[in-house]
C-alpha cells in the first residue's frame, strides 16, 4: 500500500514508525487518489472525515494528514486532542459510515511542543465495498471525493464478491500428515487477514522477519519446531522422532500473515482406548468390543489451547490486531468421533444424557468477519478452545445447572 513516508533505504514506513521529522517528505507530494491534506480540525473537518476515510476505502486506501497547510505543504501544528484519537476518528465513522472501513490514526506530537502536533489517518482498502457515508458510496476522483457512478458500483460490489470467494478458498487449505492420510481426525482453525488484495508482493527479508516471529513464541511456549517450505507459505511444526508415527500440530504461515492452524486430536489406542471401552460398557453407555474412535478430550483441548496460544503470542509480537481477520474453524474427520474422559462428573452425565461426539459431517464453520466491532476482545486461544468443544457437542452457554457443571470439569482437566 502507498506511504508518503520512507526510510533511509526508500522503504515505505508504517504508519507506527512515522516521526514528526518525516513530514517534511510531505513537501513531495501534492493532494491526489491517496493523500489528502487539511490544516486544521476544525468542526467543518470532522464533518467531512467520514467522507473522506469512506472514499478512501472504496478506492485503494490513502492518507489523510490534519496540520498540514494544503498550498505550502508545511507542518501548521494544532492541539493534541483531549481523546485519543483513534477513538475520536472511529466514533465519527461509526455514526456517519456503514459499514465501518479499516483505519489506523496517530497523533505525532511535535519533540520540542508535545502538546502540538499533526494527526495521521491511514486508511485501507476496504474488503467488502461499497462503504456509506451518510447515504452516499463516496469514490476518489483525482484529490477529490465524489459519489459513485453506476459502473463504479458495480466494481465496488464485484470486489466484495471477490474477497468472500477468497476467503472460502482460503478455508480449504489443507497441510499433509504422514500419518493418518485422509482419516486423520483435525481441529483446524482459519485465519485469513484482511487488506491485502491478492497479488501483493512480499520480501524475503519480511518473510523471514514472520519466521523469526513465529519460532520467537514457539520458544516462549516452551516448544521446539521445525520449519517446512511450501510453494507459497512456511509451516511450523512440533518436531518429533517418527511422525509417520505420532502426528503433531501444525501452523501454517502465509506472506500476508494470513495463517492456518491444524490440531490433530488425541486418539486413545492399546490399553489405553481398551481401558476406557471398557469403563463405557461396564456403565451401559456402549456395548461391549465396539468399534469406535475416542479421544481424549482435556488432552485434545489442552494441545489446542497450547496451539493457538502461539498465534496469539505471534500476532502481540508482530503488532497484528485481530480485527484485521477473518475466522473460521473445522472439524475435520471427526464425525461420530466419541468424546472420551475419566472424570466422574463426565461419566454420571454420560449415564444421563449419552456419551458426547461429534454429530456432524459438514464442520466447517461459518466465517466471522472481526473487524466489526462486535469481537474486540478475540483471542486465539479462547475461541479455538471454546469451539473446539462446542462442535464436539459440550453444551456450552447452556442453562441447564448440570450442563454447566459438566462444561467446568472438562474444561478444569484440560
Amino acid at each position: 500500500m502507498f506511504s508518503p513516508f520512507h526510510d533511509r533505504q526508500g522503504m515505505p514506513k508504517e504508519l507506527a514508525d512515522v516521526k514528526y521529522a518525516d513530514l517534511a517528505q510531505l513537501v513531495d507530494y501534492d493532494e491526489g487518489f491517496a493523500l489528502e491534506f487539511k490544516q486544521s480540525f476544525s468542526p467543518s473537518v470532522r464533518r467531512k472525515i467520514p467522507k473522506v476515510v469512506a472514499s478512501f476505502a472504496n478506492s485503494r486506501g490513502g492518507w489523510l494528514v490534519i496540520g498540514i497547510s494544503d498550498a505550502e505543504k508545511g507542518v501548521c501544528p494544532i492541539p493534541r486532542p483531549k481523546a485519543d484519537v483513534s477513538q475520536i476518528i472511529g466514533e465519527l465513522c461509526r455514526r456517519h459510515v456503514s459499514p465501518a472501513p479499516r483505519f489506523d490514526a496517530r497523533f505525532v506530537a511535535n519533540p520540542v511542543a508535545p502538546e502540538q502536533g499533526v494527526i495521521l489517518v491511514q486508511v485501507f482498502e476496504g474488503d467488502f465495498p461499497p462503504y456509506v457515508a451518510d447515504g452516499v458510496v463516496e469514490i476518489r476522483e483525482g484529490s477529490t471525493s465524489g459519489p459513485a457512478a453506476g459502473t463504479a458500483l458495480v466494481d465496488l460490489y464485484d470486489k466484495a464478491t471477490r474477497r468472500r470467494l477468497e476467503v472460502r478458498m482460503f478455508c480449504k487449505r489443507t497441510v499433509h500428515y504422514p500419518m493418518g492420510g485422509d482419516g486423520l481426525p483435525l481441529f483446524n482453525l482459519y485465519l485469513f487477514r484482511m487488506g491485502r488484495m491478492t497479488g501483493d508482493s512480499f520480501s524475503r527479508e519480511r518473510d523471514g522477519e514472520h519466521a523469526r516471529a513465529m519460532r520467537c513464541a514457539f520458544e516462549r511456549q516452551g516448544l521446539d519446531c521445525r520449519v517446512q517450505h511450501a510453494h507459497d507459505s512456511l509451516v511450523f511444526r512440533i518436531p518429533a522422532r517418527d511422525e509417520t508415527v505420532v502426528p503433531h500440530s501444525a501452523i501454517e504461515l502465509f506472506p500476508d500473515e494470513s495463517i492456518k492452524l491444524s490440531v490433530p486430536a488425541v486418539l486413545l489406542d492399546g490399553e489405553d482406548r481398551d481401558s476406557a471401552l471398557d469403563v463405557l460398557a461396564s456403565r451401559a453407555l456402549f456395548p461391549p468390543a465396539v468399534d469406535a474412535q475416542l479421544i481424549d478430550a482435556p488432552a485434545t483441548l489442552g494441545r489446542v489451547t497450547r496451539m493457538a496460544s502461539l498465534l496469539d503470542r505471534y500476532a502481540r509480537a508482530r503488532g497484528i490486531a485481530w480485527r484485521e481477520y477473518a475466522v473460521a474453524y473445522e472439524l475435520e474427520n471427526m464425525a461420530g468421533v466419541t468424546l472420551w474422559s475419566d472424570n466422574e462428573t463426565y461419566l454420571t452425565y454420560a449415564e444421563r444424557h449419552g456419551v458426547l461426539y461429534c454429530a456432524t459431517t459438514d464442520c466447517l464453520s461459518r466465517v466471522r468477519y472481526l473487524d466489526d466491532g462486535a469481537h474486540d476482545t478475540f483471542r486465539a486461544r479462547q475461541f479455538a478452545g471454546s469451539h473446539f468443544f462446542e462442535a464436539c457437542g459440550l453444551p456450552l452457554g447452556s442453562p441447564d445447572p448440570e450442563d454447566n457443571a459438566l462444561v467446568d470439569a472438562l474444561l478444569r482437566t484440560s
